[in-house]
Parts: C-alpha cells; structure tokens; sequence
C-alpha cells in the first residue's frame, strides 16, 4: 500500500475514511461479523474485545479472507460498534484520532 499522509492514501487522494466507507459498503457481511464475534466474546465473559484480534480471527474464518480489510479500519469498526451498541463503550480502547 502506498505510502499515507495525514491519514491519505497518495494513489488513490482518499482518506482512511472514505476508504473504509467504500470497504463497508461494499462488504457489509465484515461489520455483521465483527459484531458477532465480539458480542460473542462478551457473552462468555470477556471485558476487553480487541478488534485486531478479531480482525485476524475473521481473515483466517473466511476461506479467502477479505480483500482490502486493512488493518487501518479496525478503530473505525470500533467507533461504529459503540455507536450501535453504546454499552460497549468501555469494551474497546480508543484513541484521539489524528486524521479524518
């Protein structure tokens, strides 16, 4: 992957965001997964979900993996798995965002 600036790819002039809404829109099933899983771990007691953690549980569930799940999306898949369940605000561990 090219090289970023301030949270842009140089190739593509998009950034991480917009990259990651065209990555989810795209592939949905990634996001109902996601929340699978982690509602999953809760559910048998888990207090911290880690989403790289379960970013490589879902590449090696998937026969294929998914094609463009960067690794840069994983605090974005957070941030909307809080917006949709808030209870799990203090599950996963966020950080100040840098760039849009």
């Amino acid at each position: 992957m090219p090289p970023t600036v301030l949270g842009m790819n140089r190739a593509s002039g998009r950034t991480i965001t917009e990259q990651f809404n065209a990555f989810a829109a795209h592939n949905p099933h990634v996001y109902r997964a996601l929340e699978r899983m982690a509602a999953r771990r809760l559910a048998a007691g888990a207090t911290r979900v880690s989403l790289k953690d379960l970013f490589e549980d879902l590449r090696r569930q998937l026969p294929y993996g998914v094609a463009g799940l960067n690794n840069n999306f994983t605090a974005l898949y957070a941030r909307r798995l809080i917006d949709d369940h808030p209870h799990w605000a203090s599950v996963f561990e966020l950080r100040r965002r840098r760039a849009a």
